[in-house]
C-alpha cells in the first residue's frame, strides 16, 4: 500500500463513526473515497447544486452557510475535523440549499452518496450509528432554534461556549482547552449577536477569571460558573 493511501486509511480508522468496522470494511470504504486538499475560503458546495456527494473533514474547519438576499452572510455551523457534512445528500435527492467553505486550510474526504448507501447497507452496525448522529445534530440545531426564540444574547452566547467546548474541547484537570477557537465575528453569526456583543461578554467573563481566550484558544477555568449563569 503506498503511503498516501496508509495515510487517508488511518484518518478512517479514526472518525468515530467508523471505528467498529472491520479491516477489510474500513479497506473497502478506503477504496470508495477521494481526498483533497483545499486552500482557505474554498467553496465545498453550493447552494442549488445537485446533493450527490457526502463529505467528511480530516483536518482544518469548515462552516455551511446561507447567504441572504442583502449579500449578508449566515453562518449555519461550524464542521471540525472528524465530522461530517452535506450529509443531507444521504437522504434527499434534490439541491444543496446552503454552502460549504473552508475557514482554514483542510484536507476533505468525499464519497458519492449511492457508494455510500450502499456501504452502509452491508454494514448495519453504521446505519444504526449513522441514525444517532444525525438524530444529535437535529437536537443540537433545535437547542440553537431555542436559544434564539427564548434567550437574551448574553444567554445565547454563554450556551454556545458551553456546547462547543462539550463538543471539541480537551478537559485537563479542571479546566477544558478549545483549540483553536472561533473568531468573534463567527461567534455572533451562530449566535445572532453583534461581534461586539460577543467581545464585551468574553472579556467580561475573562476578568472575572472565569475563561481566558485569544485567537487560536478557549479556555474554561470554571465551567460550573458558566452553567450556573444559564439554569
Amino acid at each position: 500500500m503506498k503511503m498516501a493511501e496508509k495515510s487517508k486509511l488511518w484518518y478512517l480508522e479514526n472518525f468515530n463513526l467508523f471505528s467498529n468496522l472491520s479491516k477489510e470494511d474500513m479497506m473497502k470504504l478506503n477504496d470508495l473515497v477521494k481526498d483533497s486538499h483545499t486552500d482557505k475560503d474554498v467553496p465545498i458546495y453550493f447552494a442549488a447544486e445537485p446533493s450527490k456527494t457526502i463529505f467528511f473533514l480530516k483536518t482544518g474547519r469548515v462552516k455551511i452557510t446561507k447567504y441572504l438576499s442583502d449579500g449578508s452572510e449566515k453562518i449555519i455551523a461550524i464542521i471540525n475535523p472528524g465530522e461530517i457534512f452535506g450529509e443531507m445528500a444521504y437522504f434527499d435527492e434534490g439541491e444543496r440549499t446552503d454552502y460549504a467553505v473552508t475557514i482554514e486550510p483542510a484536507l476533505i474526504c468525499a464519497i458519492n452518496k449511492s457508494d455510500f448507501a450502499n456501504f452502509v447497507e452491508k454494514n448495519p452496525s453504521l446505519n444504526i450509528r449513522l441514525t444517532k448522529l444525525f438524530g444529535l445534530k437535529l437536537k443540537n440545531f433545535s437547542e440553537r432554534v431555542e436559544d434564539l426564540i427564548f434567550k437574551d444574547a448574553n444567554h445565547r452566547i454563554i450556551s454556545f461556549i458551553i456546547r462547543y467546548s462539550e463538543k471539541n474541547g480537551k478537559k485537563v484537570g479542571d479546566q477544558i482547552f478549545v483549540k483553536p477557537f472561533l473568531k468573534h465575528q463567527n461567534i455572533g453569526q451562530l449566535t445572532a449577536c453583534s461581534r461586539q456583543t460577543v467581545n464585551y461578554l468574553l472579556t467580561d467573563l475573562c476578568n472575572r477569571e472565569i475563561i481566558d481566550f485569544d485567537r487560536n484558544k478557549l479556555i474554561i477555568n470554571k465551567i460550573g460558573e458558566l452553567k450556573k449563569m444559564i439554569s
